[in-house]
């Protein structure tokens, strides 16, 4: 993700947040074992890409894989095992540009869709205050769909699983209502064949998945 967008991102939150202290309510639902939070959110995909094109006998053609960012909604559902400890998944799907970028202008050589689901187990530090920050890990997939090739180029990416760190907080509102900030890192690293195999490349993808929403507790 670039400078540029983390800035803007963390601005964003930062002032929700504040938005929200600004509310002043007065009670809150706390979390507690057995509850179910479900929070509505907007993403960023930002994928941290490296990636070298080769030949396939393996001669570094000096280019590079790129790929583009997407800015998408998902959802995130959490359930809490105990007061402190929960298990959070992350649906949604995003798109993606793959480029080759070289010495001269870049050339898009393929669009796909990719379903990145990501189940973590969390630790939440306060649970019973109105700001609650929780770290997780876990594990996500890549499921890549609907690829549409681009300029002549046929590419193949690889489906796979990787893993996952994250950190956010939840801000309690009136009531089961509740905002979240969410920051994951994904690491996950796959395999594309392009030309039906004259050009190869390993690609570490490694988005980092930046998220702001509104959720309620059940």
């Amino acid at each position: 993700m670039t400078m540029k967008h983390t800035v803007l991102l963390g601005t964003a939150a930062v002032a929700a947040l504040a938005l929200a202290g600004a509310a002043q309510a007065q009670d809150f639902t706390p979390k507690t074992a057995g509850m179910w939070v479900v929070d509505a959110r907007l993403t960023a995909v930002a994928p941290d890409e490296s990636g070298d094109i080769l030949t396939a006998g393996g001669v570094d053609t000096g280019l590079d894989v790129g790929l583009s960012d997407s800015y998408v909604p998902t959802l995130g559902i959490t359930y809490f095992v105990t007061d402190n400890w929960a298990v959070d998944v992350t649906l949604g799907t995003s798109e993606h540009d793959v480029t080759a970028e070289g010495p001269g202008p870049d050339t898009k050589v393929h669009h796909t869709w990719v379903v990145p689901p990501v189940v973590t187990v969390q630790y939440h530090f306060q649970p019973d205050q109105r700001f609650s920050p929780y770290l997780g890990a876990g594990i996500n997939a890549m499921i890549f769909y609907g690829g549409d090739d681009k300029n002549g180029f046929t590419v193949d990416i690889d489906n796979g699983v990787g893993w996952a760190l994250q950190a956010g907080a939840d801000y309690a509102l009136e009531g089961p209502w509740t905002m979240n900030v969410d920051v994951k890192k994904v690491f996950f690293s796959t395999d594309a064949s392009i030309n039906g195999g004259a050009l190869r490349s390993s690609i570490d993808v490694d988005p980092w998945v930046v998220s702001l929403g509104v959720g309620r507790r059940f």
